[in-house]
């Protein structure tokens, strides 16, 4: 199969090892990978502040970017929820409307296209080590996906996987909500965070980068001991 990647902008700046991860396992599983390199941002930001409007101008040219795919992968279950659910939403009644759809159909978070799509749960990683899950809420509540990365990482040589007791719960980040909202943001990735700590892993794993920015922040400023956070492909790359 030839599959697309949509790799959100904060992980072209800031995480380009989650991409280059994706790759190597969609080669090693036999897949031929393409990365558009137009691809900008979904639009979310806009979308998510109500500015409709310059959310369609930063969204439409994605359309056409990604018009060809047979599926496009996101690294990212909050950018892969822009493009799957609200796509739709945002071009509703207008031009772009049957595109958006079409692009919406074939889009997957990265997780849910390995074993839902792909039937692939071994991905023939190892890691030594005891790690948690924490769930981003786009990719929790509106993909519904909570058991596909836990299958991944349970077939993962070497690993222990322990749920936390606030393993659903928000980090607080939520984009413009951690900027608008900074106080609160900051209390909800303290639940979070302590209960990450109780658990006593090395590692917190999750599908969303911007939400182990939020939760590495947080533990690297209030943290008694060093947890590293790592997204699922940086786990399921490893041999």
């Amino acid at each position: 199969m030839r599959v697309t990647l949509f790799i959100p902008c904060f992980i072209d700046s800031l995480y380009p090892q989650v991409g280059v991860a994706m790759v190597k396992i969609l080669e090693r599983l036999g897949h031929e990978v393409d990365y558009p390199e137009a691809q900008t941002c979904c639009g979310q930001p806009p979308f998510n502040s109500g500015y409709w409007d310059e959310a369609r101008a930063v969204a439409a040219p994605q359309l056409a970017v990604f018009r060809d795919a047979e599926v496009v992968v996101s690294a990212s279950g909050s950018c892969g929820a822009m493009m799957k659910k609200f796509y739709p939403e945002l071009f509703h009644d207008r031009p772009e409307e049957a595109a958006a759809k079409a692009l919406a159909a074939k889009t997957y978070e990265f997780s849910d296209f390995l074993v839902n799509r792909l039937g692939v749960r071994d991905v023939g990683a190892r890691f030594e080590g005891r790690v948690t899950f924490h769930d981003g809420c786009h990719g929790l509540r509106e993909l519904g996906i909570k058991e596909a990365p836990r299958e991944l990482l349970r077939a993962v040589k070497g690993l222990e996987l322990v749920e936390m007791g606030e393993g659903e719960a928000c980090c607080g980040f939520g984009g413009m909500f951690a900027v608008k909202y900074p106080q609160i943001s900051t209390a909800m990735a303290e639940v979070k965070c302590n209960s990450i700590l109780e658990t006593g892993v090395e590692c917190v794993v999750s599908n969303d980068s911007s939400c182990l920015m939020q939760i590495q922040g947080w533990l690297d400023k209030n943290g008694s001991r060093v947890v590293k956070s790592l997204h699922l492909a940086e786990v399921l790359v490893r041999q």
